[in-house]
């Protein structure tokens, strides 16, 4: 990870902490400057490291007196995780998506290690019989990958 990045995303982590809100506003040119980038780069930050899997939502207003508003999604209602679960995994999603999902989850303490591992274990499990036994394509599968996940999910959001 780049140093610039890895310094830009604590700058605004620690803005999170001293606002003590789960809302912060600030300007991407003012940042850009801050940090000596381009704002792209800022962009690029928010992309990679405040995006709704990391539970972030982020809304931009573009030109000259452009602010960005990075929310910290709080989903203490189990149909708020529920719906917000759903939106993340849509109708299909990789192996590889679904394990930096679940990482994210367990990560915003939605889930527990033990349980990341469960889930891991029945995707790859269904992964593995519709690829080996019935010959599914990959397409197909990452669509029942998602179906599986989000019931997974949903009922641990509920207990």
């Amino acid at each position: 990870m780049s140093s610039l990045t890895k310094a830009i995303e604590e700058y605004i982590t620690r803005l999170f902490e001293e606002a003590g809100s789960h809302q912060i506003s600030l300007r991407r040119k003012e940042l850009a400057e801050r940090f000596g980038c381009v704002p792209s780069q800022i962009n690029y930050v928010l992309r990679s490291r405040f995006a709704p899997e990391h539970g972030f939502v982020v809304e931009s207003q573009r030109g000259g007196h452009g602010y960005i508003r990075i929310v910290q999604l709080r989903l203490k209602d189990p149909k708020e995780r529920v719906d917000h679960i759903e939106k993340l995994v849509g109708r299909a999603i990789t192996e590889q998506e679904s394990k930096r999902l679940l990482s994210n989850l367990q990560n915003r303490g939605l889930i527990t290690p033990r349980e990341r591992l469960i889930i891991e274990v029945a995707l790859r499990n269904q992964d593995e019989q519709f690829r080996n036994l019935f010959d599914v394509p990959a397409f197909r599968r990452d669509t029942m990958r998602a179906e599986l996940l989000k019931r997974l999910i949903t009922s641990l959001a509920l207990m």
